[in-house]
């Protein structure tokens, strides 16, 4: 099973993922040459090495109107710009203000609207204008990438414009990102949405993130690491701080692995056919990058979850019904048993075998569809072949075969419909309609 982890051991950023990506897919100047020649507004990338704690990396940098995005550019973050006052961009800000001031990346924290900015006033920069998630999806739309790559964008902004609404009480409607900061995480998401795209990984395994710690200066006031943007998006998350003093989780990236993740957790046993590092910009005692690992597992789903239940009153049109409801609703198996039970009752033994992941929502559909009092649990693992469905031209039509392999073993068998259908059309047997297929493929 093709396989990326990611090592977020100090933290995330869009550009840092980017970057790791990159190093992994084997024709960077091409990608780079794609990714310029989508022509996001004002947007120019570059990959330039990098070297942290003397590990070699690549660190991703992209530029708005000629303008690399630091620190001081959004200094206000999402708290609002101070229009009343001037800012003097000349001098740093890195030591009081610090969402992605510890790596200097994805500054598309939202502004809070309510305090009134004046954006017709003369500004250092000179293109402050914000944008909401309606500009993004135009902007994402009109890109020449794949479908699945602006579905996946928009949804990693989604979650960054949910979290910023719930952190100001506001509408996602009424969710604004400051321009450069916007654009800049534009780039960055599209990179690597490009690049999980390209490289396909059939799981992603994300460590435990690390988000470092203390507290963050904004123009309103002093804020805990991880931010309440941040620390929203990583809801359900494994995370935890240190004693490196900063933010090294951002919100675009926290979004880019919360939508990406298979799962969360510690690294697989697998087959490491690549490694790729994704550098930021500032520099501690411990290397500052990500660490993509690009390799095979054995072709096992890991851990599943086996859900049963005993029960001795329902019909069997009803354990029927709830089957089929458990079937809908992802489980990977659904099965019953004749048991005995209290009382010298006959009774069924429901078992339901699904991904830990979907435990939850398998036990509401039990607890709808059956009249069990209570759900046992068990956690187990399981390995399985590899599958994958082939379609075989025929003179009949095209038949289905599903071919499975690994651990040495190789087996293939026919759709059951598709020969079933054959069966009936050409009035044979079902070995008939088996045998001729194999005579014709």
């Amino acid at each position: 099973m093709k396989t990326l982890y990611l090592d977020c051991g100090m933290g995330a950023a869009g550009d840092m993922l980017a970057a790791a990506l990159l190093e992994l897919v084997p024709e960077r100047e091409d990608f780079l040459r794609r990714f310029a020649a989508l022509g996001i507004p004002g947007v120019e990338a570059k990959a330039e090495p990098s070297v942290k704690c003397g590990i070699t990396g690549t660190h991703f940098s992209v530029s708005v109107h000629g303008q690399e995005e630091t620190s001081q550019d959004v200094h206000d973050h999402e708290h609002g710009h101070d229009h009343e006052h001037s800012h003097d961009h000349g001098h740093s800000h890195d030591h009081e203000h610090s969402h992605d001031h510890e790596h200097g990346h994805d500054h598309e924290h939202s502004h809070d609207h309510e305090h009134g900015h004046d954006h017709e006033h003369s500004h250092s920069h000179g293109h402050h204008h914000h944008s909401g998630m309606a500009d993004i999806a135009h902007i994402v739309g009109h890109l020449d990438v794949p479908e699945q790559v602006k579905e996946d964008a928009l949804a990693v902004y989604g979650l960054i414009a949910q979290a910023e609404s719930r952190a100001h009480g506001a509408p996602v409607e009424q969710i604004h990102f400051h321009e450069v900061g916007s654009l800049d995480a534009v780039a960055d998401i599209t990179a690597v949405c490009m690049l999980m795209a390209e490289l396909a990984p059939e799981q992603v395994v994300v460590s435990p993130v690390h988000v470092g710690s203390g507290k963050v200066r904004c123009a309103h006031g002093v804020l805990p690491v991880p931010a309440p943007a941040t620390a929203y998006i990583l809801e359900d998350v494994p995370i935890y701080g240190g004693k490196i003093q900063g933010e090294l989780c951002t919100p675009t990236g926290a979004a880019l692995l919360k939508h990406f993740a298979t799962r969360f957790g510690d690294m697989p046993v697998m087959r490491t056919r690549k490694v790729g590092y994704g550098m930021g910009k500032k520099d501690f005692e411990a290397a500052n990058c990500v660490r993509a690992l690009w390799g095979e597992t054995q072709e096992e789903a890991g851990q599943i979850v086996e859900l049963s239940c005993n029960m001795d009153d329902m019909t069997g049109e009803e354990v029927g019904f709830a089957m089929d409801r458990l079937f809908e609703a992802g489980a990977l198996d659904v099965y019953t048993l004749p048991i005995g039970m209290k009382k010298s009752r006959p009774g069924i033994l429901l078992r339901v075998m699904c991904r830990p992941e979907d435990r939850e929502k398998m036990v509401e559909q039990i607890f709808r569809h059956t009249t069990t009092l209570g759900v046992r649990e068990s956690r187990m693992g399981r390995y399985t072949l590899k599958r994958q469905m082939e379609q075989v031209e025929t003179p009949w039509g095209t038949i289905g075969e599903k071919t499975a392999g690994g651990y040495g073993t190789e087996r293939s068998k026919y759709e059951y419909e598709d020969l079933a259908a054959l069966a009936i059309r050409e009035g044979v047997s079902l070995r008939q309609a088996r045998a001729m297929v194999e005579k014709k493929k």
